[in-house]
């Protein structure tokens, strides 16, 4: 067998599939046929399977709901029995060995047994059984098309995370391991997404959809030449069709910043964490579809040529998020009251989204899921007590929307352009910052208006 570093300058592709890939036996089938026909596809990871229609629950869902049904002390074997079914009905209709189904099952049942007295340590190992027994069928799902596949554990090939449970970080040390441990295997190696191990050997898991993440690790530890992702869609659209729809142009071509932009304010086809891995190798990432694998897709670069005509590349909104308003006259002469001020969301392990301030006034724009009734009792009686504002005000129902593009900082009038365009459609902004950057602004906007925010920019900008 002939490892990676036995190849003389080969060509090595890391390849991502989503959980709407690995859905059900068919999808599986499509993955095999795109690994197969490619033979620098060396490294694919998988994500755990998804939604095989509409109305269906993804294996994720299900486990989080197994795990939490048995931290409240619930019978969770029905719904285990849910998730052993989703693997072994994909076992039986690609004809594999019924012990892989069994195999499955009692990873299954043994995480399910483990020590409960840490919650989040425990739902990570329940989590990720989604993504390591989805490995284990595709590899063997590949062996049975004749590759010669395996299966890869993250924990010994050296995926090393913080402690931080279902929100964990890549440590530095990681790169080398991957490196020396997936270079020395022979084949196509199958990884499972979205977690790792800590140095304690706990399982832990990226944030949610991190299995983009994983992939952008591997294909920079490797030095990849490509890092393709799969995914259901053959190109990343301008806007989402959901909220604007008929869009059917993709995006040929974007950079790593206007992409890392788009997936934070809400494209929910890339993890915006994602990028980074890619970006300090130097990594295209190209967008692919599974369900058509000859269409182009969207590449991702470090960099491209601006359109002159067409300085907007994407527009992205996402809601739930949360404006604190601090009031406070001659703020901008109190040394120190942005650093105290910042110091309370840390003591609270609160993370910040934007501060834009005024001299006098300083917005914290804060994402609701990090910000529920009793964090924000303790930190806005912090800010009464500590800093002593005229006032303080608390508002949620925001939506956040973000016009972005390379070609928006050489761009006169672009700004006037967004503002008009809103004011015409009757959406009030509340908010309006601009990255340093210059390739984003982002309007706040209340969350009934963010349908119509997004409508009236692409009609603006991509249909006038």
């Amino acid at each position: 067998m002939i490892s990676f570093c036995e190849i003389p300058n080969p060509m090595l592709k890391v390849c991502k599939f989503g959980g709407s890939s690995l859905a059900d036996a068919n999808q599986v089938s499509k993955v095999c046929d795109i690994v197969l026909a490619d033979p620098a596809r060396r490294v694919v990871v998988v994500s755990a399977p998804g939604k095989r229609h509409k109305d269906d629950t993804k294996v994720t869902d299900l486990l989080i709901a197994c795990g939490e049904k048995a931290l409240a002390g619930g019978d969770a074997e029905p719904l285990l029995r849910g998730v052993v079914e989703r693997y072994a009905e994909i076992q039986r209709a690609l004809g594999l060995d019924p012990a892989l189904a069994v195999e499955i099952e009692n990873d299954l049942r043994g995480r399910l047994a483990l020590d409960r007295s840490h919650p989040g340590k425990f739902m990570d190992a329940m989590k990720a059984a989604g993504e390591d027994n989805s490995a284990r069928l595709a590899a063997a799902a590949l062996r049975k098309r004749g590759a010669d596949a395996s299966y890869a554990s993250p924990a010994k090939t050296g995926m090393l995370l913080s402690g931080e449970f279902g929100n964990a970080q890549l440590l530095p040390e990681a790169y080398s391991k991957l490196r020396e441990s997936l270079s020395a295997l022979p084949g196509t190696t199958v990884y499972p997404g979205f977690f790792g191990a800590t140095q304690n050997g706990d399982i832990a898991t990226f944030p949610r959809g991190g299995s983009d993440i994983t992939g952008s690790i591997l294909a920079a530890a490797l030095n990849a030449d490509v890092y393709e992702n799969f995914t259901d869609v053959s190109a990343v659209y301008p806007v989402d069709p959901r909220v604007v729809p008929g869009v059917s142009n993709g995006i040929v071509e974007m950079t790593y910043r206007e992409m890392r932009e788009l997936a934070y304010a809400g494209f929910g086809v890339f993890h915006d964490e994602a990028v980074l891995p890619a970006l300090r190798a130097g990594i295209a990432i190209n967008i692919r579809n599974t369900n058509d694998p000859a269409a182009p897709g969207t590449w991702i670069r470090p960099g491209r040529d601006p359109n002159p005509g067409q300085p907007v590349v994407g527009i992205a909104s996402d809601t739930g998020f949360v404006n604190v308003y601090i009031d406070k006259f001659l703020m901008n002469r109190e040394v120190g009251f942005g650093l105290r001020l910042l110091q309370i969301l840390a003591d609270e392990n609160i993370p910040y989204e934007h501060m834009p301030s005024g001299i006098d006034n300083v917005s914290l724009v804060l994402r609701a899921r990090n910000f529920d009734a009793a964090a924000e009792e303790r930190v806005t009686a912090r800010v009464r007590r500590e800093l002593k504002p005229d006032s303080i005000q608390v508002d949620r129902g925001y939506a956040l929307v973000m016009i972005v593009g390379e070609g928006m900082q050489y761009t006169v009038g672009l700004t006037a352009r967004a503002t008009r365009a809103l004011a015409a459609a009757g959406v009030n902004i509340e908010m309006i910052n601009q990255g340093a950057s210059e390739i984003s602004i982002m309007f706040g906007v209340l969350e009934d208006d963010r349908a119509r925010a997004v409508q009236a920019l692409y009609k603006e900008f991509f249909n006038p």
